[in-house]
């Protein structure tokens, strides 16, 4: 499998088995170097569109000095946030953008080298085996990956992100050390950014930008390393998208187990990827009950992810191959002993988010919502209704108390004693059914009681249409229960 680089370059080659490895979240250090070399190649191709749309002084003194000094330019050339500027500004340059607004300029930057000032690091070694990343807290362009930059660190800062980088690292080499290789080898710089309240931790990377995480402080180190493992395996896919294709039809809309809005089959297969190393992870400190839910529910999660993509078509020749070594590598995991109780939760938690994700994404026709109410109120049998998948107009990640509460139980916390939630986490279905029954007719747009009731076992699999018709009948002394058994008749 080929791709060229820039004229006169050697093509991007990978073997079968190389990509296969690459599928499997095991790629060797000559696939990874593969895939630094042609991130490089897609940097010197921009740089030579944007010279032929919009010619500068500072290009022909960027060549002079790769020529004089090649290591030193194609250090900078390869840097992520040149690939982000140079992205940008050809687009804009394409619209129409005069050069200055483009950010032409940044040319004269990169033909300059690195910047004189002392760029702060982060290094860690444990077992032989060693990372260094920059902390990159200044360059404007960080902006750029999705995310608030935070403000320049303090010493006190950079050393506490220096000591959660020692301790991630020593769990990174421990647990998961082939894949820890692979990070030291495609991360760049980390991009600190500011907190978002409503999260545990956020982190992000950019298409346009290989070996870079955008990410707020963690919380403890296991948070680090696990945020840097799914970042760099973005970065890695992001890498392989630009050698391969390997979707037909990148954008159709699907269920992503990671989260609460519809995701194209691009970023379904992107959430699998990343975590198939985090499960990878989990699965290496499973005797930790919080660690061995986490492992439960996302090697469930991978398998899944897999077989929707396989099963609904849109991959291309690549795309199977891919996805199909993927799912191969974390099928065997579905075998290893969990904790019954672990697995309980776990299984309920999927369950429950795939449910939530219907409430909150699928949608049921006005007119065949009254058509249900009109049915119950004569007597009649229902007649078939379906819902449709409906595009919320902003992204989502997953938020959900249920899922606050398990973790919580895991961890040993007291939690609520009161309550559908705490009746189910319990294992007490008939007391939970009872509690989300009456939340529903209480506030029948509770959508986490719609959800409740149908993990306990209420409702059925198909939430939404029930939730639709009970709207639409707006009487409280029908029971969700009994409409949901007319339903399913």
């Amino acid at each position: 499998m080929t791709r060229s680089g820039i004229a006169g370059a050697r093509p991007h080659r990978l073997s079968d088995a190389a990509f296969a490895a690459l599928g499997a979240g095991r790629p060797d250090a000559a696939t990874v170097g593969e895939l630094r070399r042609a991130q490089l190649s897609r940097h010197l191709l921009l740089l030579r569109e944007i010279a032929a749309v919009a010619p500068a002084g500072e290009f022909a003194s960027l060549v002079a000095q790769e020529r004089a000094d090649p290591p030193r330019v194609r250090e900078m050339l390869a840097r992520p946030l040149t690939g982000v500027w140079a992205a940008g500004c050809l687009s804009a340059l394409r619209v129409g953008s005069l050069p200055e607004e483009a950010g032409v300029g940044y040319l004269a930057d990169l033909a300059a080298g690195p910047p004189r000032r002392a760029e702060r690091r982060l290094t860690a070694a444990h077992d032989g085996l060693s990372i260094s990343v920059r902390i990159e807290d200044r360059d404007p362009l960080r902006a750029r990956l999705g995310l608030t930059p935070a403000a320049r660190l303090t010493d006190a800062q950079v050393a506490r992100w220096q000591h959660l980088l020692a301790e991630a690292w020593r769990l990174l080499v421990g647990r998961v050390r082939p894949q820890a290789a692979v990070l030291a080898a495609v991360l760049d710089c980390v991009v600190p950014v500011e907190a978002d309240p409503a999260a545990r931790g956020i982190s992000a990377s950019s298409a346009d930008a290989f070996g870079a995480v955008a990410m707020s402080e963690p919380a403890d180190a296991t948070a680090l390393a696990v945020g840097l493992l799914h970042e760099t395996q973005h970065s890695v896919l992001n890498a392989v998208n630009y050698l391969f294709d390997l979707h037909d039809d990148p954008d159709a809309l699907g269920y992503s187990p990671w989260r609460d809005d519809p995701r194209p089959a691009s970023g379904i297969l992107h959430g699998a990827y990343a975590y198939l190393n985090v499960a990878r992870f989990r699965r290496s400190g499973a005797g930790d009950p919080l660690a061995a839910f986490e492992f439960a529910r996302w090697r469930s999660a991978v398998v899944a992810a897999a077989d929707e993509l396989l099963g609904r078509g849109g991959l291309t020749a690549a795309g199977i191959r891919f996805v199909t070594a993927l799912r191969a590598e974390a099928l065997p995991w579905l075998d290893d002993p969990v904790a019954p109780e672990v697995a309980r939760l776990a299984a309920g938690a999927n369950a429950d988010h795939r449910l939530r994700w219907r409430l909150r994404n699928l949608r049921v026709e006005p007119a065949d919502a009254a058509a249900l109410a009109g049915a119950w109120r004569r007597g009649d049998p229902a007649p078939l209704v379906a819902s449709h998948l409906h595009r919320a107009p902003r992204r989502a990640l997953e938020a959900s108390a249920r899922l606050d509460q398990a973790h919580a139980v895991l961890r040993g916390e007291p939690v609520d004693t009161a309550g559908g939630d705490s009746a189910y986490l319990r294992g007490d279905l008939d007391a939970a059914a009872h509690a989300y029954r009456s939340s529903v007719i209480l506030d029948p747009g509770d959508r986490a009681a719609w959800a409740g009731l149908a993990l306990a076992g209420g409702l059925g699999a198909e939430p939404e249409i029930v939730a639709a018709a009970y709207l639409a009948l707006d009487d409280r002394n029908v029971d969700p229960v009994t409409l949901a058994g007319w339903l399913s008749s």
